[in-house]
């Protein structure tokens, strides 16, 4: 929506970008900025860029940028609107909104309403009759009804429309109801709870509201569970269960298992750090998320195929960010005669607590776990499969940053494997030669493509005019700088520049010139989409020279227009001036980075 110019402005000024993304980020001073570790990706060492001066955010690793609102938007994971309005609800301003804007928030307030509504209800059926055959299943799996009470667990009746009708009783319409995901519409039109006969997992998001349900089966009926669409209210993504609980333990880590079930067990067995992802595939948003909470992670997923495969998948997206990663690796019960997979809920139900404890001390560091899961790929015994180990284990090894962790890890792969020290030396040191000549290709080929490296990393938003781009790019910058400037533009209109992004920002920049107001770059995270603004960001992490603002201005302006003019046809131009063009095209322009 477009919130008024003067509201954003003071809204902006309101919210100092310091102050705001030091609550979710440790920032460290370094010089006139801020610097810490990206909550937008994984990484070890902060690449993240906070600036007082210009009220702004950039990471060098991710290439993410903008100011206060786009923060909140990507951290939050809200909307432009309901940025804003967390952002005036910090500062203690009133929104000013139309009604179309106004019936949006209030579509979402009631999806809320209705979620919460909801999981009363679910609740309260456990005292009745009819809620009988779920707290059957509660006690066979040992949830005791305080544990039940803490995740809001609750029942979906055996009925086709016992929720719908009681929460059409409290005022809900069917078509919130759709849109909360808790009844569905057939062929002809007629709703039906979504749920029934089920356990109900009430899904809490971190600041406690109620974003979504998982349902699961009381018998062995297809689908064992069920769980909410993607709603307004509601992205798989982005949440973790139990996290609303987690989140207040005082444990130094957070354990990271598949299901609903695990994360209750482990809470009412004292591990109050349990989360779930959702299913077993982690996700960034997810990392961002558990970011603000621990630095440590202990994976611990089914010992079956699948579990193994979610846990390597997971180390890997874990690889290069500022978490320690451990993995738990629960042992295989043994029954009949035939060993069979066990989570965490058997375990704990079987062996106890303390033994859970016990195992989640003894957790084995990321790479013990791949290098073991390497290993069980071959057979030892084999010369073959000697070799295929050696020249895998290699590559993994041949990875590791630390010259004195690949020794180590060399000798303790050759003993595993039966071969000396020194060929295993061998491996890795030619392992670790391919991975260099593998950087240095990669090194020559972004250097060598210059023009690529300097386009927009978006592809929706690439330049089509290269030379006239950096120049477009000039302009916007100096005016940022210094919007007086705009008066020496009068010749320069915005249907001039090649880039329509470009073309769009200098235009608002004009505008705000004539209206006679300054105009930050913070302030059009309503005008420009998050990849828009990023780009944006990047681009004035370029220098210009304050003392040469003029003549870059009127340098900047004459490649624009000279340009403009061979596009539209306006004019003939001169063979050596294209050649020119053509030659310092190649060379690239614009400003130098900082």
């Amino acid at each position: 929506m477009a919130f008024p110019q003067q509201f954003l402005d003071e809204l902006v000024s309101r919210n100092d970008i310091v102050d705001l993304v030091s609550g979710y980020v440790a920032l460290t001073r370094k010089g006139s900025n801020y610097f810490g570790l990206c909550p937008f990706h994984n990484e070890k060492t902060g690449s993240f860029s906070v600036s007082p001066d210009k009220q702004m955010y950039y990471c060098f690793g991710c290439h993410h940028g903008g100011g206060a609102i786009n923060f909140v938007m990507e951290i939050e994971n809200l909307s432009y609107p309901d940025a804003v309005r967390f952002l005036a609800k910090r500062a203690g301003m009133e929104v000013p909104e139309d009604s179309a804007d106004r019936a949006e928030a209030r579509r979402r307030q009631r999806v809320l309403a209705l979620n919460k509504d909801a999981a009363r209800w679910y609740y309260q059926n456990l005292s009745t009759p009819e809620g009988g055959a779920v707290c059957a299943y509660l006690e066979k799996r040992r949830i005791s009804r305080r544990t039940a009470m803490n995740f809001g667990l609750g029942a979906s009746l055996d009925q086709w429309d016992a929720l719908i009708t009681a929460m059409q009783e409290k005022g809900y319409t069917k078509a919130e109801l759709l849109a909360a995901g808790l009844a569905v519409q057939n062929q002809k039109g007629r709703l039906y709870d979504k749920f029934r006969n089920r356990l109900m997992f009430p899904v809490i998001d971190v600041r406690g509201d109620v974003v979504a349900f998982g349902g699961r089966v009381l018998d062995k009926s297809e689908p064992k569970y069920m769980n909410t669409n993607e709603t307004i209210v509601y992205s798989k993504r982005r949440n973790l269960y139990g996290i609303n609980l987690a989140k207040k333990t005082k444990r130094p880590n957070f354990i990271l298992c598949e299901g609903n079930i695990d994360v209750i067990t482990l809470h009412q067995a004292g591990f109050d750090n349990a989360v779930a992802s959702m299913g077993t595939a982690l996700t960034v948003e997810q990392t961002r998320i558990l970011s603000r909470y621990t630095k440590e992670l202990v994976l611990c997923y089914d010992n079956d195929t699948a579990g193994q495969m979610a846990t390597q998948k997971n180390i890997q997206l874990l690889e290069n960010s500022e978490f320690k990663v451990r993995v738990i690796q629960l042992p295989r019960r043994l029954v009949d005669g035939e060993y069979v997979k066990q989570d965490v809920d058997d375990f704990i139900k079987l062996q106890g607590p303390a033994a859970f404890e016990a195992v989640l001390r003894g957790s084995e560091d990321q790479l013990d776990f791949r290098m073991e899961a390497v290993a069980a790929k071959y057979d030892l015994s084999t010369g073959d499969g000697k070799i295929a180990y050696a020249e895998e284990i290699s590559e993994l090894i041949a990875s590791l940053p630390s010259p004195v962790e690949r020794e180590v890890c060399a000798g303790r792969a050759a003993e595993k494997a039966g071969l000396t020290r020194e060929a295993m030396l061998l491996e890795v040191k030619r392992a670790r030669g391919k991975l260099r000549g593998k950087d240095r290709q990669e090194l020559t080929r972004e250097t060598l493509n210059v023009s690529a490296a300097r386009q927009p990393r978006d592809r929706t938003i690439r330049y089509t005019d290269l030379r006239s781009a950096m120049a477009e790019e000039g302009v916007v910058r100096l005016l940022f700088l210094d919007g007086t400037l705009a008066e020496k533009c009068g010749a320069l209109p915005p249907e001039d520049f090649s880039s329509p992004v470009l073309g769009r920002v200098y235009a608002l920049q004009l505008r705000a010139h004539e209206e006679g107001r300054g105009l930050s770059p913070s302030a059009l995270a309503g005008e420009l989409s998050g990849e828009e603004m990023s780009h944006l960001t990047t681009l004035l992490q370029k220098s210009e020279n304050p003392g040469r603002a003029d003549q870059a201005l009127s340098d900047y302006i004459r490649i624009i227009r000279e340009r403009a003019d061979q596009r539209m046809g306006r004019g003939e131009t001169d063979p050596l001036l294209a050649a020119m063009e053509r030659s310092k095209e190649k060379k690239g322009y614009g400003g130098k980075p900082k």
